[in-house]
């Protein structure tokens, strides 16, 4: 508009402005969750990932919801609780307000509260799993499941992880599990993260008996 001036701010103010972006940007970045995961358990656990960060509970809220999962898993009549949808979001926030305050750390309660208030109470485990999931991942930690017809002993096990070990960097770091499954028949599958090899006899097996027929 003709005769109105710009407004000018003093080059100091500027520079003081941009150093507060920065580090709200640097902030951000810092608490981000360390996957990019979608869906509804991960919406959850991202957003309690970064409250969580903020609040330097981390570790204590995994092991929060660890127990929350473990407890539903235990308890007959904790999971009716929380799978009941006949009890009122007012009653079931309530309830949970009694039951976790002062037990469990801010965070966590507040989720389970937003859960129970949101009508997901039932989704606790899958959002417990989900965060896990973030913070293995933070860690560096591969997860890996050897399936094998026989147990395997435990220098077995120390040389499949140490071969592990150099296919996925020095940087992370392998969390090794196990089991027997003999239908296999013999050799080994290899599920590491979302890559699965199937080493097994059983595999070869089926693979002669297609190519044969």
């Amino acid at each position: 508009m003709h005769g109105q001036k710009s407004i000018m701010f003093p080059s100091s103010l500027r520079s003081a402005t941009r150093r507060v972006i920065t580090r709200t940007m640097a902030t951000d970045v810092a608490h981000r969750p360390p996957l990019n995961l979608h869906g509804i358990h991960a919406r959850y656990a991202n957003a309690t990932y970064i409250a969580a960060s903020k609040g330097s509970v981390l570790d204590a809220v995994e092991n929060e919801l660890a127990g929350i999962k473990l407890t539903a898993t235990k308890s007959p009549a904790f999971r009716e609780f929380l799978e009941n949808p006949l009890i009122s979001r007012d009653n079931k926030e309530k309830q949970v307000k009694d039951m976790f305050k002062g037990k469990v750390s801010n965070v966590t309660l507040n989720l389970m509260m937003t859960l129970a208030g949101n009508a997901k109470l039932s989704e606790s485990s899958k959002i417990a799993d989900t965060y896990s999931q973030l913070m293995k991942a933070k860690r560096g930690e591969v997860e890996a499941i050897i399936t094998s017809a026989d147990p395997l002993t435990k220098a077995q096990v120390s040389a499949i992880e140490a071969a592990m070990k150099t296919q996925v960097g020095s940087d992370k770091s392998v969390v090794l599990s196990t089991q027997v499954d003999p239908s296999i028949v013999g050799g080994l599958q290899v599920q590491i993260g979302d890559q699965f090899l199937d080493l097994s006899v059983g595999s070869k097996i089926d693979s002669v008996s297609r190519t044969a027929a």
